[in-house]
């Protein structure tokens, strides 16, 4: 008896139009029974009656059927027009909109969502298409996988990186097609690797995202050996430029004096200051070899940076020793508190002496004055040099090595000053004051 009672079927379920029709029958109903009632009871004939009767029944039930129909159709209208949004076709719009009555309102509701995910679908293709010409375009490998190592996606970079198609790439995993040791290490870090389609050094960017709930990576693959060429050729070209400048600035002037000295000597009848002639102009190529030593030294200081030695400095006593240690005004410190870093003593003293020297020379142009001052930013401290000078004309070629706007200025002073600060894991900028007057050397420090 309960296995009977467990296999029944349940009721089914009465339809959203035949609760209706049923609920405008009912409406009816008391009034064709009544109609009826006194239909038959009267004096009426036979005839009269069953014709009464059916034409009473057919309005009736035609009544329910047309409500049913005037409910049902306007539904099924928007169910497809739904429908067809669910497939992606935001073309179709519902007639019949207006603000009087309920439905009209629902109608406009559904248009107006229309309107909204077609909008929205055409900025999502849009930017679907930007998306797969940039990563068709763009010269970076980039490869998706999923939580298996599977490959998922590749652009045409990446195609190239491994030497194959995507048809012969996808589906397969990493260690098959030779990426299985960028998936490994830090997220962002720098390899030497040898792929089918390239021999060099890697930039690696790895993340995470879900798609379809599950977990994916995506691996990014940036040529660094290209880059590394065209920096390496630039300074390169540079050096030569300025070693070619100063070694023909040089070389040209004891080239002239030496051939002066020379058909001096070879004449038969020489002057009788002959001998002063020779003198000079033997102290003048001593002197140009000597600036020509000083600059290849100059070079080698820059070329021989050791690495620092890092011990706690503090910031106050740092500058203000250095700021004694110009004699040609009085540098003003301005106190910022007590504050210690990591470095050697020795490389930061020479920066800084360097950039004072700068600002006063800057302002005793202009009878101004020098200022130091010192404070801390998050992880950082930033020390200020300030000056009253001129300012820069400009700014491309300040740390350009060897060049120079000081009359006897070699060129290594702010050059060596921010490889000083670089090594510390720090920078030094300079530019011009925006309210006042001169220029801000800005040394930029970790704590």
């Amino acid at each position: 008896m309960s296995s009977k009672l467990n296999t029944r079927r349940p009721a089914k379920k009465v339809s959203f139009e035949v609760r209706v029709l049923l609920l405008v029958l009912m409406s009816g109903f008391p009034g064709v029974v009544v109609t009826l009632w006194w239909l038959w009871s009267s004096d009426f004939s036979v005839v009269t009656s069953i014709t009464s009767t059916f034409l009473l029944l057919l309005c009736w039930l035609g009544f329910g059927f047309a409500a049913r129909q005037k409910v049902r159709f306007p539904l099924q209208t928007l169910a497809n027009l739904l429908a067809g949004m669910r497939e992606g076709d935001f073309s179709t719009r519902a007639r019949g909109a207006c603000r009087e009555d309920a439905m009209g309102e629902l109608v406009i509701e559904i248009n107006t969502l229309a309107d909204t995910l077609r909008e929205q679908r055409l900025g999502a293709m849009e930017a679907m298409g930007l998306l797969r010409t940039v990563m068709t375009e763009i010269e970076v490998a980039v490869f998706t996988l999923d939580q298996s190592q599977r490959l998922c996606l590749v652009n045409r970079a990446g195609e190239k990186l491994l030497a194959r198609s995507s048809e012969h790439l996808l589906r397969r995993r990493a260690d098959e097609i030779g990426l299985s040791e960028c998936l490994n290490g830090e997220p962002v870090q720098t390899i030497q690797a040898t792929f089918p389609g390239g021999i060099g050094r890697w930039g690696i960017r790895r993340t995470s995202f879900r798609q379809g709930g599950l977990p994916h990576q995506l691996v990014v693959l940036t040529d660094l050996s290209r880059a590394l060429r065209d920096e390496e050729r630039q300074a390169w070209q540079r050096l030569v430029r300025v070693l070619g400048h100063e070694l023909n600035n040089s070389l040209a002037p004891i080239k002239s004096i030496a051939g002066s000295l020379e058909q001096l000597v070879k004449k038969p009848n020489r002057p009788g200051d002959w001998e002063e002639d020779m003198h000079r102009g033997l102290a003048i190529i001593s002197s140009r070899a000597e600036s020509l030593t000083r600059f290849m030294e100059a070079y080698a200081s820059v070329a021989r940076l050791p690495p620092p030695k890092r011990k706690p400095v503090s910031v106050s006593a740092w500058v203000s020793r250095v700021a004694h240690v110009e004699t040609r005004m009085d540098v003003e410190v301005v106190d910022g508190g007590n504050v210690s870093i990591q470095g050697d003593i020795d490389q930061l003293d020479q920066m800084l002496i360097n950039l004072v020297r700068n600002a006063t020379d800057a302002s005793i142009e202009s009878e101004g004055g020098v200022s130091i001052s010192w404070k801390k930013n998050g992880a950082f401290v930033e020390v200020m040099v300030r000056d009253e000078g001129n300012g820069l004309a400009g700014t491309a070629n300040l740390f350009v090595p060897f060049f120079t706007t000081k009359p006897k200025g070699t060129g290594i002073g702010l050059v060596l000053s921010r490889q000083i600060a670089e090594a510390h894991g720090g920078t030094l900028t300079l530019e011009n004051r925006m309210n006042s007057r001169g220029c801000e050397a800005r040394i930029r420090l970790p704590l």
